[in-house]
C-alpha cells in the first residue's frame, strides 16, 4: 500500500512537492518501507557511510516509523537515514522511558534515486494489532525544514503524539 504523507502546516516545504511511503508486511516479522521524495535533489542528504546504530538522525533528512501495539501505552521508534545509519528506541508511554531497542537483525537500508528502501525486522516488538506513524524530517539545501506525517496533531510538529499513529494494522490472520 502507498501512503501520501502530509506536510505540517507550520513548516511548509520549499521545493519538495511530496513524500510517499510504500508499506509492505512480509509473511514473517519484517516490514518493507520505500520512502520516495518528489524534489529529492533539493535535500540535504548525509554522506553514505557504514550501516550502524546512531542517535540524532532526525536533526537532518530522516525517515521514521513508529509502532504502537494496540494494547498498552508503550511504543517503538525506528529512524532511517539516507546515510544508511539507523536508530531504534522503545518508550514506556508518550515520550517517557526512552531506551535503545535491541534488535535481532539490524535494519537494512538502501539509498535510491528518490529516497530509501528499508527492511525492518520486528521480531523483538510485540505481535498483534498495532497503530503506526509514518513520518519524515526533510531538510532542504536552503535550510528549510519540513515535517511530514500521515496525520498531525494541533500545534507544533510532534511525531510521538497519538494523532500521528493513523495507520491501523490488524493482528496477523485478522481480516
Amino acid at each position: 500500500m502507498i501512503y501520501e504523507l502530509k506536510c505540517h502546516p507550520d513548516t511548509p516545504a520549499g521545493k519538495v512537492r511530496a513524500v510517499r511511503v510504500e508499506w509492505t508486511m512480509t509473511d514473517g516479522s519484517d516490514v518493507l518501507l520505500t520512502f520516495a521524495v518528489e524534489g529529492l535533489d533539493t535535500l540535504v542528504l548525509p554522506e553514505v557511510t557504514t550501516p550502524a546504530r546512531a542517535d540524532g538522525l532526525w536533526r537532518t533528512t530522516c525517515f521514521e516509523m513508529f509502532w504502537k501495539p494496540s494494547a498498552g501505552d508503550g511504543y517503538f521508534e525506528f529512524n532511517l537515514s539516507p546515510s544508511l545509519r539507523w536508530a531504534a528506541y522503545a518508550f514506556d508511554r508518550y515520550r517517557d522511558g526512552m531506551r535503545n531497542l535491541p534488535l535481532a537483525v539490524d535494519p537494512v537500508i538502501e539509498r535510491t534515486t528518490n529516497g530509501i528502501d528499508a527492511d525492518i525486522d520486528l521480531s523483538t516488538v510485540p505481535s498483534g494489532a498495532a497503530d503506526i506513524a509514518l513520518t519524515a524530517v526533510i531538510e532542504e539545501a536552503d535550510g528549510t525544514k519540513s515535517y511530514w506525517s500521515l496525520a498531525h496533531p494541533p500545534g507544533a510538529p510532534d511525531f510521538h503524539h497519538p494523532d500521528c499513529f493513523a495507520l491501523r494494522i490488524p493482528a496477523v490472520g485478522t481480516p
